[in-house]
Formats: structure tokens, C-alpha cells, sequence
């Protein structure tokens, strides 16, 4: 018997998105993002996490989807993408978190070449849930490029901090 896969899903614009439950630590309603100054655009800016200092992406931006207007309700995704040789925990915007879901390996299929605005590098596969098609994204690949940005927004943030 095949062991099903825990996802949660989430939307960015009109697009769902999911990722495997295992890498998600909590979801949080509409944060109060501090801005750092000098830091690339998909870097919203900075939440405190449990005490912790957390960078936080612009997953709209990231995706090349329109950004955020300021008074949109948003939601934030505490991501943690450790691994045994480092410790990297991150939040990400979602416009909705929708379910949490269950499925059998076999219904991922593989993303197909459309020529769509974002990085399919990113995503491991698609799933159909009833109407809609959810992209299951790689998430630690999606994080992994600007893993030096964040870690240098974090010792911006700290100097600011200690100042």
C-alpha cells in the first residue's frame, strides 16, 4: 500500500499552490513586517517568530504574480527548511491557506512547459483536486536561491537591533 503525501494548499492570485505539511511550522494571519532597508524587492522585510527574527518573502513577487495592495489580508507561512548541516527557517505570504490534503504518490504528474510567468524548477509536480490543479512546490528550492539574501538581511536586522 502506497503512502499518501500531507499537503497544505494556499493561493497566490488565483493560482493554488501546496506544500508537503512537514516543512510548514505555522501559519499566521496577517503580520505586523518590519521593512530593512537595502534589501532585494522579494524581501517584504522581517517578523519575530517565537523570538526569533524571520525574513519574510514576497511569494507574489517571487512568482512574478502583481504584489500585494497594503491593506490586503494576507496570510504568513513559517517555513522550516533545515537541514542536518544548517538551520534556515523562513516566512513566505500566501493570499489564502485553504486545506490541508491528502494524496497517493501516483497522482502527482509532472509540470508541463507552458512558457507561465514563474520558475517551474520550483515545482515538483501537479495535482487535480476536483476542478482546480494545485502546483506542489519544491519548497526548499524555492528558498534556496536567495538563501544568502535572507541570511544577509538577518545580520542587517540583528546590527539594527543591538544599535
Amino acid at each position: 500500500m502506497k503512502t499518501k503525501q500531507t499537503l497544505l494548499t494556499f493561493l497566490l492570485g488565483q493560482e493554488y499552490f501546496a506544500v508537503h505539511v512537514t516543512k510548514v511550522l505555522e501559519v499566521l494571519e496577517k503580520q505586523n513586517i518590519t521593512k530593512v532597508p537595502q534589501t532585494p524587492a522579494h524581501i517584504l522585510g522581517i517578523i519575530n517568530f517565537r523570538g526569533e527574527i524571520l525574513p519574510v518573502i514576497d511569494t507574489r513577487q517571487k512568482f512574478n504574480l502583481p504584489a500585494f495592495e497594503e491593506d490586503d489580508k494576507h496570510f504568513v507561512i513559517v517555513f522550516d527548511l533545515s537541514t542536518d548541516s544548517h538551520k534556515l527557517i523562513v516566512a513566505a505570504t500566501a493570499d489564502a491557506v485553504k486545506d490541508v490534503i491528502e494524496i497517493l504518490p501516483d497522482e502527482i504528474k509532472p509540470v508541463p512547459e507552458m512558457g507561465i510567468g514563474y520558475d517551474v524548477r520550483y515545482i515538483s509536480g501537479v495535482v487535480r483536486q476536483n476542478a482546480d490543479f494545485i502546483m506542489i512546490l519544491d519548497i526548499d528550492k524555492v528558498f534556496a536561491l536567495s538563501e544568502a539574501e535572507i541570511v544577509e538581511v538577518l545580520a542587517t536586522a540583528e546590527e539594527s537591533q543591538s544599535e
